[in-house]
């Protein structure tokens, strides 16, 4: 799993049908410390987060295992909102 921070919202007015009840969202890929590390990815949401919010996410084929569909077109998927980040 990977930390991000939701920085937009994709529309589609058409997608796979699999994917009918999910929103994309642009999330930029951060380190535990929130500094940004790499480029924005596109990633379906699947636990309702927004704009702003620090999300965890998974990729590769793991990235359909949230949907409840047995294969669909997806490459990322948000799988939880990070309430905090506590280092010590």
């Amino acid at each position: 799993m990977f930390l991000a921070k939701v920085i937009g919202t994709v529309w589609a007015t058409r997608k796979d049908e699999q994917l009918h009840s999910f929103k994309m969202q642009f999330i930029q890929p951060i380190n535990s410390h929130k500094k940004n590390v790499g480029t924005p990815i596109v990633a379906v949401d699947t636990v309702g987060a927004g704009v702003g919010e620090t999300v965890f996410y998974i990729t590769a084929a793991e990235a359909v295992i949230p949907l409840p569909v047995d294969m669909a077109p997806v490459d990322a998927s948000i799988v939880g909102i990070v309430d905090r980040i506590d280092i010590q």
